[in-house]
C-alpha cells in the first residue's frame, strides 16, 4: 500500500496512472471516489473498512458508496485480490488515523499558483467549480496543517520537474538545487 498525497492540481492522479502502467500487477484506489458526495476528508474509517482492510486480508474489493448509491452514481471502486501494490491516491491519504496500514508514502510538493491554474484547466472556472474550490479549501489547509503529510512522508517529490524528460516514461529523480 503507497499513498500518493498532495494538494489538489500537484499531479497525484497522473502519478498513480505512470506508475500502475510500470508496475506489474498494480492498482489505484482514488480517495475522490470515496470522497465523492461524502466529506472532503471524513472518510478514513470507510476506507479503511471497505478497501483497506480487505486488500490487507488478500481479498478482492469490489465496493460501491453509499453517497453512490443515494445519487445514483454507477459503478463500484474494485480491486483484484492479489495486486503487488496499491496506489491510494489522493489529497489527505497520508494521516494518522491510516499509518497503519500503509506501507509507504509520497508527498508531492508543487508551485500553488500552477496548481491552481491546473485545476482550472481541468475542471473548470463555473461558478458552481469556484464555489466547490472554496469550500474545498476552507477543509484543505486547516486539515493540512493538522495532519502535516509531508512530514509523514516516506519521500517528497517536487515537480514540475525543469530537467528534460519524457512524462510517459520518466520520472525525474534529483538532488535539491541552488537558488
Amino acid at each position: 500500500m503507497i499513498a500518493i498525497d498532495g494538494r489538489g492540481g500537484a499531479g497525484k492522479t497522473t502519478l498513480a496512472e505512470r506508475l500502475r502502467k510500470v508496475v506489474p500487477n498494480s492498482a489505484i484506489v482514488h480517495t475522490d471516489d470515496i470522497a465523492w458526495n461524502h466529506a472532503y476528508f471524513n472518510w478514513g474509517a470507510v476506507l479503511v473498512e471497505n478497501i483497506l482492510q480487505p486488500l490487507h486480508q488478500g481479498e478482492a474489493v469490489d465496493f460501491r458508496p453509499d453517497a453512490w448509491i443515494t445519487h445514483d452514481r454507477p459503478g463500484s471502486i474494485t480491486i483484484p485480490a492479489g495486486a503487488d501494490v496499491i496506489w491510494v491516491e489522493g489529497t489527505g491519504i497520508i494521516r494518522e488515523e491510516l499509518a497503519p496500514w500503509l506501507d509507504a508514502s509520497v508527498w508531492m510538493q508543487g508551485d500553488l499558483d500552477e496548481q491552481e491554474r491546473l485545476l482550472i484547466v481541468r475542471d473548470g472556472d463555473s461558478p458552481e467549480q469556484l464555489e466547490h474550490v472554496a469550500n474545498w479549501l476552507l477543509e484543505e489547509l486547516p486539515f493540512l496543517l493538522r495532519e502535516q503529510p509531508w512530514a509523514r512522508a516516506t519521500m517528497i517529490v517536487v515537480g514540475p520537474p525543469q530537467t528534460d524528460h519524457d512524462p510517459d516514461t520518466e520520472l525525474v529523480v534529483a538532488p535539491p538545487t541552488n537558488p
